[in-house]
């Protein structure tokens, strides 16, 4: 039996979801992210399972037949972190991240802990980069 992806598309309230994010500095984050992020992708906001902001979506499919949907980007208000998921395959991204200030990554995630700390002109290419990117890809 395959397992059910769950972080899929849903009817859940992307503003109720950011209001019940507790501390309230981490809210504000979640908010100016989540309008760079609209901003970058031209897309609605959408709850992506129960704790992912995502904006438009992308199709993939692996060599192994898998295949599924994920949003182009988004975002999640981690209890650890702020997790930005954007690509960071494009052009011109290492430059930007040894601009960018305090973070860690993994494959496909930023991690912040909140704006303060990041040089906020910088991410917001960073977040135009990857959306670009995926959009590229997407066309494929």
């Amino acid at each position: 039996m395959t397992a059910q992806i769950q972080t899929v598309p849903t009817q859940a309230s992307v503003s109720a979801f950011l209001a019940k994010v507790n501390d309230p500095r981490k809210r504000a984050d979640c908010k100016e992210i989540a309008a760079m992020m609209q901003e970058a992708s031209g897309e609605r906001p959408v709850m992506w399972g129960p704790a992912i902001v995502g904006f438009g979506s992308y199709h993939y499919r692996y060599a192994s037949g898998r295949e599924g949907d994920v949003p182009l980007i988004g975002f999640s208000p981690r209890k650890q972190s702020l997790t930005l998921y954007i690509m960071r395959d494009f052009e011109g991204c290492g430059a930007l991240l040894k601009k960018l200030g305090k973070f860690e990554t993994s494959v496909a995630c930023l991690y912040i802990k909140r704006l303060d700390d990041v040089h906020v002109p910088t991410l917001k290419k960073l977040i135009r980069g990857s959306m670009k990117y995926m959009k590229k890809l997407s066309k494929n």
